[in-house]
């Protein structure tokens, strides 16, 4: 450790820094549980609440306040400690779990779905600091193949019970469960974590992310209703986009003028973060790709049960669990940068899999394209956040940390928007292309969710074609994943091959001592 951190973050006793991880391990379940037991139980919940073509938002506005809030929490960690901002998060996001429970319709959800993301921002992003701070580069390798493991399991366990809630009791108990998980996590944290915190003066940027709040929103808003309720070429969604791209400006300007912005300029005009965050963006569109598209692709056009669907899902949750397990042995013998690309490229293959795999092919195909695709993402996920905090001291590991977290999940909710917006216009005119025999019968894209379970109220032919429309909605966007992991390669090429020291100031050190790769 430098002097800085030695004042700042000191490491406790092995026996410490373990029960530490301990709790950390359970805060990191609930963040693994969310967006896949959510994806897995989408069917039942439009079934209760209605709103098929809604239900995009349900994973994009939970990402917003995500993204929104990691540049603050990151900038509070690093002010005040990484506990009581991680406390904090999990708190609200407890909060916002009860109230997903209580909603009534699909617009509280909604919006009971941003209050959750609001307290995740803290969640994934400080937790993964905290063991940037206990842990050197090389016992890193180790612990992250253990919190691969953890995240692995929870995302293969999370959507399994998610089924057999949705089958036996109701989808309300997938917010509840975690409620527990989150009660012990922050006795663990709270009781065991503790940190020497330097005070200094401090000016938090809250314009800066309420307008990256208010136009990642209008840009997502514009992907998701564009196609469906107006034309794309529309003077309505010519004025969204441009909305969203006057208060983006607006942010950028912000964010260069004011004294502690939430996303620093040093961040992105060094090669080590910039790649991180980068490559983080496309893995958060591949995740909320799969994550929100798959379970309704298997149950719809394959006829799945939610237990079947959450299953599916699990084959890419253990591609990316083990993966990224092993990838701490491969960064380390080839490098961060290399791993990565080893790892964009298996996605790819993985995305292309599912899009050329017709509707009609057996369901092993389509676990093992899913596996492909998440053994794609476990390795860049792990060997870019580790490269990353390699190279950045403790007083600016919490800010850099944060910028990757929050492109992965500014990727997430951007790509829920886009690739619903896919999918829904994809619906709107294969509805508009149907049969004179069958289109007075079809229903609404908002109320496709009628094929979802089997056979329509309004007959088998119309169950079938709505289910092929699903099916060529589901294609496209896998052909889109598979694009975005191509993109993902030229974007972890941005990186150095040799990754070098980032000085407090955020200038580049050639101290070879501290190379990471």
């Amino acid at each position: 450790m430098t002097s800085t951190e030695e004042r700042a973050g000191s490491a406790p006793p092995l026996a410490g820094r373990n029960q530490v991880l301990a709790g950390l391990l359970l805060v990191i379940t609930l963040a693994a549980m969310d967006l896949a037991i959510v994806a897995t139980v989408v069917p039942p919940i439009v079934a209760d609440l209605g709103g098929f073509s809604l239900f995009p938002w349900l994973f994009s506005v939970y990402l917003l306040a995500q993204a929104a809030s990691v540049p603050i929490y990151g900038k509070l960690a690093d002010l005040y400690g990484r506990r009581p901002v991680l406390l904090a998060g999990v708190a609200i996001f407890l909060a916002g779990s009860v109230l997903c429970g209580l909603a009534w319709n699909m617009g509280s959800l909604i919006a009971f779905r941003g209050i959750q993301g609001l307290g995740a921002g803290a969640i994934l992003p400080i937790a993964m600091t905290v063991v940037g701070d206990l842990y050197t580069v090389t016992e890193r390798a180790r612990i992250q193949g253990w919190l691969s493991g953890v995240w692995g399991v929870s995302a293969v366990v999370g959507p399994t019970i998610g089924g057999l809630f949705a089958e036996y009791l109701s989808w309300r108990w997938i917010f509840y469960v975690n409620l527990p998980i989150g009660l012990v996590a922050m006795f663990m944290v709270g009781t065991r974590l503790r940190e020497r915190v330097v005070r200094r003066p401090h000016k938090l940027d809250v314009a800066g992310s309420l307008l990256v709040f208010v136009g990642t929103s209008l840009l997502v808003f514009g992907l998701l209703e564009g196609g469906v309720r107006w034309g794309w070429g529309s003077p309505r969604s010519v004025g969204v986009f441009a909305a969203a791209a006057l208060v983006l400006a607006a942010f950028v300007w912000q964010e260069r003028r004011a004294g502690e912005p939430t996303l620093p300029g040093w961040v992105f005009a060094r090669r080590v973060p910039l790649g991180s965050a980068l490559g983080n963006a496309v893995i958060g569109v591949l995740l909320i790709g799969m994550t929100g598209f798959l379970p309704t692709y298997v149950q719809g056009v394959h006829r799945t049960s939610t237990v079947v669907a959450g299953l599916v899902l699990a084959a890419m949750s253990l591609g990316w669990s083990l993966s990224s397990t092993l990838s701490s042995r491969l960064y380390l013998r080839i490098g961060f940068r290399d791993a990565a690309l080893i790892g964009m490229t298996l996605a790819a293959l993985g995305g292309l899999a599912l899009g050329l795999l017709p509707g009609s092919s057996p369901l092993w195909g389509v676990v093992v394209a899913s596996l492909v695709l998440g053994a794609g993402i476990g390795l860049p996920s792990t060997s870019l956040m580790v490269g990353m905090q390699s190279v950045i001291g403790w007083e600016r590991r919490g800010v850099a940390t944060g910028a990757s977290m929050f492109t992965r999940m500014l990727g997430s909710a951007v790509g829920a928007a886009a690739l619903g917006g896919v999918a829904n216009s994809t619906l709107a005119g294969w509805f508009h292309q149907a049969p004179s025999g069958l289109r007075g019968r079809l229903p609404n894209v908002n109320a496709a969710s009628d094929a979802l379970g089997g056979a329509s109220r309004a007959g088998e032919a119309v169950a079938a074609y709505v289910r092929a429309g699903l099916d060529l909605a589901s294609h496209r966007v896998f052909h889109a994943l598979a694009v975005v992991a191509v993109i993902g390669v030229a974007a972890v090429l941005v990186a150095p091959r040799r990754f070098r020291t980032l000085r407090f100031d955020g200038r580049e050190s050639d101290d070879q001592s501290r190379e990471a790769a």
